[in-house]
């Protein structure tokens, strides 16, 4: 050890953390597991777009790759679905009543439900399931519950292009309506993205949360109007206005009001499906954000 290394580290110890909390403002440094302002946090986020959006890509496109058919299984999927929701409730139980064209409503809520139930499911594990880069690499975590919802979005596209080819094919005519679809779509990923948000902190903070998403999801598809129409079977008065209203049901009702000539949004509904996304995508990037340090502690 040099006169000088030794006279620099003895500086060094000898500055109060003040100083030494001063020093490291003025050279940018930040400590390790500490939550940075939500300004700073915002900025840091947009400035790492860009690899939120190749994450996502990366991942929608690898889901599929190991088998023959690869990102066909994007529309097969849903498809399948909805022939044996169709064969199941439209023919067995006949919970096509009150709906005329009930083909292209199924089709629709199976599609749209199985986005949002992917977001949600997919979006809740973001964190655990990615320890390894959380603790290799110093980046903004929402950057993870982010790439992971918009994964889902880039596998629905190919399914909304054939959901546009069946419409069409059970009768519906194509209408000006129909380019109000993506602004629904739109609306039900950002309320998918800030769930995600709630869900991917409560799980790293109680594990055994994931284990009841499930059965959530399974409970929200069965009161949401995917196989039936509320309005018919829940009918009018408190139940039927809560049922109809909850966020899973609206955005359900926004894209088939868009492809469906039979159906009709009222801007009433338009209104709470943008309400929903933007106060969930806030409360929940808010929520997330409060326990940025403790992801990747274990």
């Amino acid at each position: 050890m040099t006169a000088s290394d030794a006279t620099s580290g003895s500086a060094a110890n000898s500055m109060t953390s003040e100083e030494l909390a001063a020093l490291a403002r003025e050279y940018d440094l930040t400590a390790v597991g500490v939550r940075p302002p939500l300004k700073d946090y915002i900025r840091t986020l947009w400035e790492r777009r860009h690899f939120a959006v190749k994450l996502a890509s990366s991942k929608s496109y690898a889901r599929n790759q190991g088998s023959y058919l690869g990102q066909v299984w994007a529309v097969l999927n849903p498809v399948m679905w909805a022939a044996v929701y169709f064969l199941v409730f439209g023919i067995m139980l006949n919970t096509s009543r009150g709906v005329d064209n009930f083909i292209g409503f199924l089709v629709t809520g199976v599609f749209i439900f199985h986005f949002m139930s992917a977001c949600i499911s997919a979006g809740s594990k973001s964190i655990t399931s990615n320890q390894g880069v959380i603790t290799s690499l110093q980046f903004p975590r929402a950057l993870l519950p982010i790439a992971t919802v918009l994964s889902e979005l880039f596998t629905l596209l190919p399914a909304l292009l054939v959901l546009l080819v069946i419409v069409p094919f059970t009768g519906e005519p194509i209408t000006a309506t129909m380019l109000l679809m993506p602004l629904a779509v739109l609306f039900a990923w950002l309320f998918g993205t800030g769930i995600a948000f709630i869900c991917a902190r409560l799980v790293v903070q109680f594990r055994d949360i994931k284990q009841l998403i499930p059965f959530v999801l399974r409970a929200l598809m069965y009161t949401s109007g995917v196989f039936f129409s509320i309005d018919h079977y829940v009918g009018t008065g408190t139940a039927a206005s809560v049922v109809s209203h909850q966020p899973i049901a609206v955005y359900l009702e926004l894209v088939r009001c868009s492809l469906l000539e039979e159906m009709d949004a009222s801007m009433s509904l338009w209104l709470w499906g943008a309400g929903w996304a933007i106060g969930a995508v806030i409360i929940g990037f808010i929520y997330f954000w409060r326990a940025e340090e403790s992801y990747g502690r274990g």
